[in-house]
């Protein structure tokens, strides 16, 4: 029970000035992000769990597979197989390659290419869209017609008549992808940049006199990141479609390299098979399965990404 004399002594010990100086800690970065992620939605999280998941099947395909990424064996379209030695546990393709095999591998080529295409779009999308944003003359004109003519064109035809040309080799393939889909990220940058440039603190940096790298890298591009940040993960989901897209086609990774793309076309064959065996219908499936997954765990993250930087707030 406290008595009035604990009271009187806790209030003579109590000091507000001292209270007012104490030094809060500030929290890490890594705090931050913990906190933020504590709050995130089931979707988010949902999301996040799935893109972690593909990125440690990626990285780890030739530890996880059970046989070669190219390997075939003596049996065509060998039915699923759960257990046993030397079996296969989703059967076989049309010339006798393990499909769990080129699925674990396909994670591989078929996302390392999307992103390295999506990080290609952005360093040339974003950095011209900065320099268009700032230099608002003749520069600015003619990148952003050359923008627009080729967005009149519709990117999917584009890139089948380029790789025609050109070739269909992976590398072909990443630049002309990351060249027709810079074009979305110059206009997505330009528009959010020019709102930035007009600030005070940007024109007294270019009265300080610093360069245009600096004002581009220290004061805009810090403030243009969210809208930025979320429009790389729907540029890739963008970009990992269309390369499975040219993949169906023919015209995109080739063979013997392993792609999902490539792999619902070789295997759609056995879809009419579906009264017969169905496991054998379900085989073209799987990468578009993959596929699908992956595109909505993108978007899930990216949609809470944007909700959290917009300053929005659920109102339950």
């Amino acid at each position: 029970m406290t008595t009035p004399n604990d009271i009187s002594t806790q209030a003579e010990g109590y000091s507000a000035a001292a209270e007012v100086g104490m030094a809060r800690q500030r929290r890490t970065r890594l705090q931050r992000m913990w906190i933020s992620l504590k709050k995130a939605p089931f979707s988010a999280w949902f999301g996040m769990v799935i893109i972690a998941l593909y990125a440690f099947v990626a990285i780890l395909a030739p530890f996880l597979a059970p046989y070669g990424e190219a390997q075939v064996f003596s049996t065509p379209f060998a039915p699923w197989t759960l257990f046993g030695e030397g079996q296969h546990f989703f059967g076989t393709d049309q010339i006798g390659r393990d499909v769990l095999s080129r699925l674990i591998y396909g994670a591989r080529n078929t996302i390392g290419i999307a992103l390295a295409t999506t990080l290609i779009s952005f360093l040339i999308g974003g950095g011209l869209g900065l320099v268009a944003a700032i230099n608002r003359s003749w520069l600015d004109q003619i990148l952003s017609r050359a923008v627009d003519v080729l967005m009149a064109i519709p990117s999917l035809i584009f890139a089948l008549m380029l790789l025609a040309i050109f070739g269909s080799t992976v590398l072909n393939l990443i630049i002309i992808i990351a060249v027709i889909d810079s074009t979305r990220v110059f206009r997505l940058t330009r528009s959010v940049a020019v709102n930035v440039v007009v600030m005070d603190y940007v024109e007294a940096a270019r009265l300080r006199g610093e360069g245009l790298g600096w004002v581009m890298r220290r004061e805009i591009l810090p403030n243009i990141m969210p809208p930025l940040v979320a429009e790389f993960g729907l540029r890739f989901s963008f970009v990992f479609l269309a390369i499975a897209a040219l993949s169906f086609l023919g015209v995109g990774i080739q063979p013997p390299t392993a792609d999902w793309g490539s792999m619902v076309r070789d295997n759609a064959s056995l879809i009419q098979f579906a009264q017969y065996d169905i496991t054998a219908a379900l085989t073209p499936l799987l990468p578009a399965s993959a596929i699908a997954l992956l595109t909505v765990a993108v978007n899930f993250v990216v949609d809470w990404f944007l909700h959290k930087t917009s300053g929005l707030r659920d109102e339950h």
